[in-house]
């Protein structure tokens, strides 16, 4: 059984940056894709970055493009998401996600990925 073990958040005034850090164990991490999603107090979940199990590829939100960066390493067992000039609307529970080996899908849809952490509070204040 895959665990996802999500840490980094914490509380950071605008415009700061923090890392957050998905540790993954029990499952070949390299054949996934992982993702990181966020959800708000009343709002649905949304999608935030994703990258290949190569890291060949990534993908990103519209809102979060060239402050947020997605990477991997796969020698690690470890995904990051690099959050830098954030902003109060960035407040969120962040969640990692992985999806099954070299599964397909839609990248931006939860529903593609199998596996899930329990997630890491962000709190970006103004």
């Amino acid at each position: 059984q895959v665990q996802l073990v999500e840490s980094g958040g914490g509380l950071v005034q605008a415009g700061g940056s923090l890392r957050l850090s998905c540790a993954a164990s029990g499952g070949t991490f390299s054949s996934y894709t992982v993702a990181w999603f966020r959800q708000a107090p009343g709002k649905e979940r949304e999608f935030v970055a994703a990258i290949t199990w190569t890291g060949g590829s990534t993908f990103y939100a519209g809102s979060v493009k060239g402050r947020l960066t997605i990477s991997r390493d796969n020698a690690k067992n470890t995904a990051y998401l690099q959050m830098n000039s954030l902003r109060p609307e960035d407040t969120a529970v962040y969640y990692c996600a992985a999806t099954g080996p070299y599964a397909g899908g839609n990248t931006y849809s939860p529903g593609s990925y199998r596996y899930w952490g329990q997630g890491t509070q962000v709190t970006v204040s103004s």
